[in-house]
């Protein structure tokens, strides 16, 4: 949103002092500077821009012509229904904001009786639409009575009392449209905070007019307020399975404990926890999802164990009389894992929550990296671009190259086996090592000589029941459509948790190992919401079998969205029975947003 409060009809304090009544004893240096004054204010006034109707698309002239429009086609008149309706200064702005974001029709606007909860909500001080004189004019600026002065044509004044009379009558309009406009100029900047972007905005370069101002926190908590985001987390199977496989299977964990749940959304986590025995559940959120959770907590009988907490995490308090939890469990991963960057909220948590002996659920996250061939996604994204309808549109796809896709690979066009770019423990792992750069070497399998036209990224997470790394030779379970898992969520209702016996050879079972559940977002697996990774190459690689890809991945925070990621990757090639790399060292940048 982008405000502008525009001032040029005000006079400055010279121009004021030039009405003054000690200068009536040169008549003719009076009229001609009121002359002066006057054409000056009007030629520069707000009802003299253009201005957009309330209830259609299109644009007039002047105020008049826009509110003339309005009151003749549609029986509208914004200075009658605010005398009509009692309106001060910031309900005749709420109602304007509230006709032109919402859109009613002129009966429903007529039908209005002042004590509609729009008249008393923050939400229609923000102006809906840029720029807009209607919020700017007060409604005595609207009248055609015979109080109003018509530039065009006012008589002379007859003497000097009379010029005296209408110079203090403007000057009053004049110093009531000021005191307006800078009333509401602090109570937009006091509410929206807008001090620093009217700052920013004169201090940035041309070329930035018109980009997003956003505060990232903001932004990004607010995308967490709506229902559609937690119905495709929730009905991501692999993911709500998984969480409630640990939880559920690990009652001996759970039970009594005190669990902390970071950006709890709609509670599903802390539901479980409580299913499994916990003593206390603190679902922390900054979101207005939050209301929502404390409803399906109360639904579902849970106030005494589960206390839900509004804020960030680095900002909230527990109860009176806790101060540490024994599990923190959150589903933080984005895309490509560190995408959105919670995991940084996460071990604040941890750091400022976390007993030393607690548990991290999940305890470790593998950030995993391949050849793939792409060939289809590459003509959906790029390709078909060089022929449109016998046209080169080419130059459409020409921005896939500088960000990476998320979308669904399937596991045959990955053409190598996926080697670790960056082991996460959340035990231990601090902020700073979140920002990286990790060697990488792959080695082609494809049994034919092929063109690759990417490099694919995606993440493993596991929980341990005891929260200590992974043993070494830990496999992740990859999820497919058969699989139990999927199906052992859904009826659990009130019942107790009953887990599918593991068989005897099971090697995750052997004495002085942790229990472990596991889950991958990879091409192998039963697609997740967070899909794969994409980043494709300017040029494909011919690659057959043996053929070696070899470079440095690097992934940081964008410097100036911390909730995006900067990715560079650096990569040569060369052929099994070559040495060194047969081609030049590539370098291609990414965004991850």
């Amino acid at each position: 949103m982008a405000l502008r409060l525009h001032s040029s009809h005000i006079l400055d304090g010279e121009r004021e002092e030039d009405f003054s009544e000690d200068r009536g004893s040169d008549p003719s240096s009076d009229g001609e500077e009121e002359e002066e004054t006057w054409d000056d204010w009007m030629s520069d006034s707000l009802d003299k821009r253009p201005c957009k109707s309330l209830f259609e698309d299109h644009t007039f002239d002047t105020v008049q012509e826009a509110t003339l429009n309005d009151e003749t086609r549609h029986g509208f008149s914004l200075k009658a229904t605010s005398q009509a309706l009692g309106l001060d200064h910031y309900k005749r702005i709420r109602l304007i904001n509230w006709i032109r974001k919402e859109h009613p029709t002129p009966a429903a606007v007529a039908a209005l009786t002042g004590a509609e909860a729009f008249f008393s909500s923050d939400e229609y001080l923000k102006p809906s639409m840029e720029d807009d004189p209607l919020l700017q004019i007060e409604p005595d600026d609207l009248s055609d009575s015979d109080d109003e002065v018509d530039p065009e044509t006012v008589e002379p004044p007859k003497d000097l009392d009379t010029a005296a009379r209408r110079i203090r009558a403007l000057r009053k309009k004049l110093e009531q449209a000021k005191d307006g406009i800078a009333h509401y100029r602090n109570f937009v900047n006091k509410r929206l905070d807008l001090t620093g972007i009217v700052d920013e905005a004169k201090a940035s370069p041309s070329t930035h007019v018109g980009a997003p101002l956003r505060d990232d926190d903001s932004h990004y908590f607010q995308s967490y307020a709506q229902n559609d985001i937690h119905s495709v987390m929730i009905n991501d199977k692999v993911r709500t399975a998984s969480y409630a496989k640990f939880i559920l299977s690990n009652q001996e964990v759970f039970k009594d404990a005190i669990v902390m749940d970071v950006g709890c959304g709609t509670s599903i986590l802390s539901l479980f926890a409580a299913k499994a025995g916990a003593k206390r559940v603190f679902s922390v959120d900054a979101s207005d999802i939050v209301e929502k959770a404390k409803e399906i907590v109360e639904a579902n009988n849970l106030s005494d164990v589960i206390t839900v907490i509004r804020g960030k995490v680095e900002d909230i308090k527990l109860p009176e009389g806790f101060e540490k939890v024994d599990i923190i469990i959150s589903e933080w991963m984005g895309y490509g894992l560190l995408y959105e960057s919670m995991l940084d909220s996460v071990l604040h948590a941890r750091d400022r929550f976390l007993q030393p002996e607690g548990v991290m659920a999940p305890s470790q996250a593998q950030m995993m990296f391949a050849l793939c061939e792409a060939s289809e996604l590459f003509k959906e994204r790029i390709g078909f671009w060089s022929d449109v309808y016998g046209f080169d549109l080419s130059a459409m796809g020409k921005n896939v190259y500088e960000e990476a896709i998320v979308d669904v690979v399937g596991p045959r066009t990955v053409v190598s086996e996926p080697v670790v770019v960056k082991d996460l423990f959340l035990g231990t792992i601090t902020p700073k090592q979140l920002d990286f750069s990790a060697p990488f070497k792959l080695v082609s399998t494809s049994e034919r000589r092929i063109k690759v036209h990417a490099f694919v990224l995606y993440f493993d997470t596991f929980f341990t029941s005891t929260g200590e790394p992974l043993p070494s030779d830990t496999p992740v379970h990859v999820i497919q459509e058969s699989d139990p898992i999927l199906a052992e969520v859904w009826p659990l209702g009130g019942r107790a948790y009953q887990a599918r016996r593991m068989s005897t050879g099971d090697p995750l079972k052997g004495k002085g190992r942790p229990k472990v559940t596991s889950f991958s977002t990879g091409p192998a697996s039963v697609p997740t919401h967070w899909k794969q990774t994409i980043f494709f190459f300017r040029e494909p690689v011919s690659v057959a079998e043996g053929t070696v890809v070899e470079g440095v991945f690097k992934c940081r925070k964008n410097a100036d969205n911390s909730r995006e990621l900067d990715v560079e990757i650096h990569y040569s090639v060369r052929e099994p029975e070559d040495p060194a790399p047969s081609g030049e060292l590539l370098v291609q940048m990414y965004k991850v947003r």
